[in-house]
């Protein structure tokens, strides 16, 4: 059934086959990567003109707080209040797992009756608008070792709305 002639027809298909692939993969190497090495990294080249964006960037970020504060919407604040009241309740000295935030705009910071801060507060003074709006930012940045684990409000104009309809609360 099988003489030489047939067993070298079918070693000479399968060097045949062999040599097409390593053949059609050397092409499609050479196709796709251009041939040789990996090529140089490539390098940003700024214009002129943009020099000196980082501080141009830099100053529009610096936005003035009270501005925002005062056009913030106190009906936006209390539906973005709705994160906050899990932990913190808005009733004159009901502390929750929060202090009570009643009045908590101009009252000093660790000054809520019956509730037991940590001591991260201590050097934080004064609750200003300005200073609850830099800790509801990033409340673990601005107070570290605070045992508040919410991560803070991101939008400028939520926080803005959130501390307005706080202190509408208390005239």
């Amino acid at each position: 059934m099988f003489d030489t002639m047939t067993l070298t027809k079918i070693t000479a298909a399968l060097c045949g086959a062999l040599l097409i692939f390593l053949m059609g993969s050397w092409v499609a190497e050479t196709v796709y990567h251009g041939g040789g090495g990996h090529g140089h990294h490539a390098e940003v080249v700024y214009p002129p003109e943009a020099e000196g964006t980082d501080d141009a960037i830099a100053e529009e970020e610096t936005v003035d707080f009270a501005e925002i504060l005062a056009a913030a919407d106190v009906s936006k604040g209390e539906k973005v209040f709705k994160k906050c009241s899990a932990c913190h309740k808005l009733g004159e000295g009901e502390n929750g797992t929060g202090p009570a935030l009643y009045g908590v705009v101009g009252r000093a910071a660790s000054a809520s009756d019956g509730f037991a801060y940590s001591g991260a507060f201590a050097e934080v003074g004064t609750w200003t608008p300005e200073a609850l709006q830099a800790f509801l930012e990033a409340p673990k940045k601005y107070a570290p070792g605070t045992k508040m684990a919410f991560n803070g409000l991101k939008k400028i104009q939520d926080r803005a709305n959130v501390i307005a309809y706080i202190d509408s609360l208390d005239d």
